[in-house]
């Protein structure tokens, strides 16, 4: 586990950045905290850095999962806010996302504990009039050198 404070919206988005360059086919980054956190920012700026630095990056909200081809993987990005059960991320891809590529997932208690083995979860938290995200690694992502 790894505690980093975010001063600003250009700190959430370095972040975002430094966690693309570390992500492998089959992984998953779970981000978790209140709306308004920079869950959505720290998504863009991920996406973005594996794919251009003008991409557009609508928030799958509505659409629940937006998909991008980037040099080295697929790219999934989920936001399973509105989801009322578990099973509907996987009637979306959420499997077939990990198979073949990474998946970015917003609001993965949506989940109610089926999460991928595989993956990176922070919980970003208001910390005054910064943020402080928590970093926690699962399966392969343990042990990994991720630089910060």
């Amino acid at each position: 586990m790894k505690t980093l404070h975010l001063a600003d919206e250009a700190a959430t988005q370095a972040l975002g950045r430094q966690l693309a360059a570390s992500l492998r086919l089959g992984d998953a980054i779970c981000l978790t905290g209140p709306l308004g956190a920079g869950k959505s920012t720290l998504a863009r700026a991920l996406i973005r850095a594996l794919t251009s630095p003008d991409e557009e990056v609508p928030s799958p909200t509505f659409t629940l999962v937006q998909f991008y081809e980037t040099p080295a993987f697929p790219l999934a990005h989920f936001d399973l806010y509105r989801l009322t059960d578990p099973d509907e991320a996987y009637e979306i891809g959420l499997d077939e996302a990990l198979d073949g590529g990474v998946a970015l997932i917003e609001w993965p208690q949506r989940l109610e504990g089926r999460l991928p083995p595989n993956r990176l979860d922070i919980d970003i938290a208001l910390d005054g009039g910064a943020r402080r995200a928590v970093l926690t690694a699962h399966g392969s992502f343990e042990g990994r050198p991720l630089e910060f």
